[in-house]
C-alpha cells in the first residue's frame, strides 16, 4: 500500500480535532472507516502516530513530527487544485434575461465554492448549443421536455405578465385574466418564447398569432402595437422600453425555470453548479 491523500486528510483531521468522532463528521465518513484509514497509515509508516484512550486522543512524538509535513502536503495540493481551476470555466447558456436574483446567487455561490468562473453565452437554442458543445449547462423556461439524453433539473416557477404598447386599447387596464387573452392578437417568439398557442386548450387559444423569431423582434413588434405579449414577470424589471406597458395577468399558469445538461458533459463542474443553483433557488 502507498500513502494517499485520504490518509493524510484523515490523520490531519483527527490531530486537529483530537477526536475520531469529530473528524469523521468533518470528513463525512463513518468512524470505523476513519479508524481503518488511520490504521493503514500507521501500518505503512511502521510507527504509531496517535495515542487513543476512551476519553481522548493525543499525538505521539512521531505524530507531532509528522503532522506539519502532512499539512504542508495538503496545503500544496490545495493550492495546485486552485491554480488549475482558475484556468477552467463553466459555460452557462441562456436564451434571454437570466432570472434574478437567482442567477447572481447561483454564479457567485458556485465560483466561491469551486474557484471556477462562469462564462455566459446567449443562445436562441440551448439544446442545440449543448449538443454542439458550445455550452456546458443552460437555463430554459417552459414546460417542453428536451429530447433524450438531455437531462432537466427544475429550479422554481416564475409568474407571467402581459405587455402591450402604450397606445394599445388594453393599455389602460389594471389587470388581464388568462382567459381573456384570446380576445387580442398574441405576439409570439417562436424560438425562445415561453407562451404560444399551445399554452391554452384548443378551444381557448387566441385567434390571431403574430410570429417573431427572437426576443428583440418580439419586443419591437409588441411596441409597434401589433398585439399583446406574455412573458415572465422578470421582464417588467429588466425591459425598460418607453413604448411598452406591463399589465398584471391573473390566473395564468406559472412558467417553470430549469437547467438542462448532457450526461457526458463536465460532470463534476455541472454537479457543483447544480448544487449552487438549487441552493440559490431555495434562498
Amino acid at each position: 500500500m502507498e500513502v494517499e491523500l485520504r490518509h493524510l486528510r484523515a490523520f490531519s483531521a483527527v490531530a486537529r480535532l483530537r477526536s475520531f468522532s469529530g473528524a469523521a463528521r468533518d470528513l463525512s465518513i463513518t468512524q470505523p472507516a476513519l479508524s481503518r484509514t488511520i490504521a493503514q497509515l500507521e501500518d505503512e509508516l511502521s510507527v504509531r502516530l496517535l495515542d487513543r484512550t476512551s476519553r481522548r486522543v493525543d499525538l505521539t512524538d512521531a505524530g507531532a513530527e509528522f503532522l506539519p509535513h502532512a499539512e504542508r502536503v495538503l496545503s500544496t495540493f490545495g493550492q495546485a487544485l486552485a491554480a488549475a481551476r482558475r484556468t477552467v470555466t463553466l459555460r452557462l447558456g441562456f436564451s434571454w434575461l437570466l432570472p434574478d436574483p437567482w442567477a447572481q446567487r447561483a454564479m457567485s455561490g458556485f465560483e466561491a465554492a469551486t474557484g471556477t468562473s462562469v462564462t455566459l453565452t446567449r443562445t436562441d437554442d440551448p439544446v442545440r448549443a449543448l449538443h454542439q458543445r458550445t455550452v456546458d449547462i443552460a437555463v430554459v423556461r417552459g414546460d417542453a421536455s428536451p429530447p433524450q439524453p438531455v437531462r432537466t433539473v427544475h429550479l422554481y416557477d416564475e409568474e407571467r405578465i402581459a405587455v402591450c404598447a402604450r397606445q394599445f386599447p388594453m393599455a389602460d387596464r389594471g389587470r388581464l385574466d388568462w382567459t381573456e387573452v384570446q380576445q387580442w392578437p398574441l405576439v409570439v417568439n417562436t424560438v425562445s418564447g415561453t407562451t404560444g398557442p399551445g399554452s391554452w386548450p384548443a378551444d381557448q387559444r387566441p385567434q390571431e398569432i403574430v410570429e417573431t423569431a427572437n426576443y428583440d423582434e418580439w419586443v419591437e413588434t409588441v411596441a409597434a402595437g401589433r398585439g399583446i405579449g406574455i412573458v415572465p414577470e422578470v421582464a417588467r424589471r429588466r425591459t425598460p422600453h418607453p413604448a411598452l406597458r406591463f399589465v398584471t395577468l391573473t390566473n395564468a399558469p406559472p412558467i417553470p425555470v430549469s437547467l438542462i445538461h448532457l450526461p457526458d458533459g463536465p460532470r463534476t463542474l455541472v454537479r457543483r453548479f447544480l448544487d449552487a443553483a438549487v441552493a440559490a433557488a431555495q434562498a
